[in-house]
This record gives C-alpha cells, structure tokens and sequence, in this order.
C-alpha cells in the first residue's frame, strides 16, 4: 500500500501535467490509443516471460513516435494515424496473449490496475520519468505556446516538431508507469479528466496546468485510498472520484455563469 501511495502521488502529477496540453491540443484520443500500444508491449513482456515494464517503455514509444511521423509525412489527420496504430497494437497484443497460455491474473492487473500489484521496480521507474519531467518543465512555456499557436510558433523559428516528438515520448513513458496502478482500460481517462475539470474552472492556462496537477494527486491518494477499504480496483475507484470532482467543476462553472 506505501508503495501504491507514492506510486499514485508521481502518477498523479505526471498524468495530469502531460494531461494539459492532451486537452489543449485535442489530443485526447492520443491516450487512448498509446495506452492500447501499451497493452501490446505488456503483452509481449508476458509472453517472453520479461518484466513487462521493460518491454512496454520502448514498444510504445516506437508506437508514438510513428504516429507522429506519419501524421506529418502524410495528409491522414492525427485520430486516424492513432486509429491505425491502436489497432496495430491492439491485434499484436492479442496474439501475443493467445500465445501465452498462462496470462490471465497477470493481464487482469496490467488492464484494470492493482494496489497490490506495484514493484519498487515500478516506483524507481516512475521516479525517473519524474525527474525527467521536472527538467524539461523549462519548456513549459513553449510547450503552451505551440498549444495555443502553433502557426504562429512556427513563424517564430521554434522547434515545433522535434517538441512534438518529445512530448509525445514523454505522454508514452508516462502511461506505461501508470499501468499498475490505473491499468490500461483507464488510463486515457486520467490523462484526460483532471485537465479537463481544471480548464472548466481556469481563467490562465498556467492556473488550469496547477489546478490539474492537485487535482490529479489528490484523485489519485483519495481513489487508491478508497480501494484498498473497499477492496475493489484502484484505477476505477481513481476515475470515479475523477469524474465526480469533473462534474462539480461543472456545477461551478454553471453556477458563475448564472452569478455573472
């Protein structure tokens, strides 16, 4: 349960701060579809009998690098070339769990989320994607700029491109480490749902990126919390408690619009 605590604290920061520009930048199905990539490379890990987190880091980054590469060598929009490699990922996953003839408690924890189930294998990996992450918080500023510009970013000389290539690294790195504790069905919605709370009832971009981040802590210590007494998924309940504090940012937002 420590470990599951600090595991879900990191995850909290790091999906919710990525989770920002996701929204933003409409890129919500991206989640989605990295998160599925994950699902492959867990597979693959589990069938070559490997440490699944291993395996899954590079599967799915290869798999958002692609995606990138191909919205930008072709005319596809971004949710087909997800599309495609979702898909992709998605069948390879399922062989590779075909081939694999004892997988099912094993994949049960990677697709729904376990407390029970963090390594300190997964707490040192989500500390390195951390660190990492706070380094490049100097790029937060452009990061926002291109999220709201990006043509006017690209007349100002900055590296759109090669920014784009890395935040979509980062997105993949973060949503393998967050496996264990929200699981691969759910995952999306976290990157998702506290950003889109903090936007509801943010007048700044820099005030909806903090916003997202307590929120995503805090949803992630409350749900992990609520699961371990409850006894039912961590990742459900973290959604769940998500999606309530979602719908009282709306009831907020309604409220202010009635008042104003």
């Amino acid at each position: 349960m420590q470990r599951a605590l600090i595991a879900g604290v990191l995850v909290g920061f790091l999906a919710s701060y990525y989770g920002v520009f996701v929204v933003q930048r409409g890129l919500s199905f991206l989640g989605s579809g990295l998160a599925h990539a994950a699902f492959g490379g867990v597979a693959l890990g589990l069938l070559l009998n490997s440490e699944p987190l291993w395996i899954a880091v590079p599967f799915t980054t290869i798999i958002a690098i692609a995606i990138f590469w191909v919205k930008k060598r072709t005319n596809l929009g971004s949710d087909t070339a997800i599309g495609i490699f979702f898909s992709i990922s998605m069948a390879l996953g399922i062989i590779f769990l075909f081939l694999k003839t004892d997988y099912s408690s094993d994949a049960f924890t990677y697709l729904f989320g376990s407390i029970i189930a963090v390594t300190r294998t997964d707490i040192w990996s989500t500390v390195v994607i951390t660190l990492i992450t706070i380094i490049f918080i100097p790029l937060w500023k452009r990061w926002a700029y291109v999220s709201f510009d990006r043509e006017l970013a690209e007349t100002d000389h900055l590296p759109v491109d090669r920014d784009d290539y890395l935040l979509a690294i980062l997105i993949a790195i973060t949503i393998v480490v967050a496996i264990k504790v929200v699981g691969i069905v759910l995952i999306a919605a976290f990157l998702v749902i506290p950003a889109a709370t903090a936007r509801l009832v943010s007048s700044t971009f820099r005030q909806m990126t903090i916003l997202s981040v307590i929120i995503g802590i805090f949803s992630a210590l409350i749900g992990l919390i609520a699961s371990y007494y409850l006894d039912v998924p961590s990742g459900a309940t973290i959604i769940l408690f998500q999606a309530i504090l979602f719908f009282l940012g709306m009831l907020l937002k309604s409220l202010r619009f009635i008042i104003g």
